[in-house]
């Protein structure tokens, strides 16, 4: 496994309406590296937000989607996503602010 950084970690935010109403509790959802483990996301999240202290994360591995073009089958990239919770005395984080 080659060295991941904390800013290679976090790929992006999953928007999408059941992660913007776990918002309210302080749960957020991003897309991972497939090889980042749960340290290595809540180091990631504590060190791009500032003022954010997670106190848990769960993760899920996602297989591909299968895909047809013709008689050709194929298959998408596999992903990973975390779920982080916060404690209640963390700040928010701020790039779900504005939706």
């Amino acid at each position: 496994m080659a060295a991941i950084e904390y800013y290679d970690v976090i790929l992006k935010p999953v928007i999408t309406e059941k992660s913007m109403a776990g918002m309210g509790e302080k749960k957020y959802t991003f897309l991972v590296h497939p090889e980042a483990n749960k340290v290595m996301i809540k180091e990631a999240v504590e060190k791009m937000f500032e003022g954010a202290k997670v106190a848990r994360v769960n993760t899920m591995n996602l297989d591909g989607k299968t895909k047809r073009r013709g008689m050709t089958y194929g298959k998408t990239a596999k992903t990973k996503k975390a779920i982080v919770w916060l404690t209640e005395d963390s700040k928010e984080i701020e790039i779900f602010a504005g939706l």
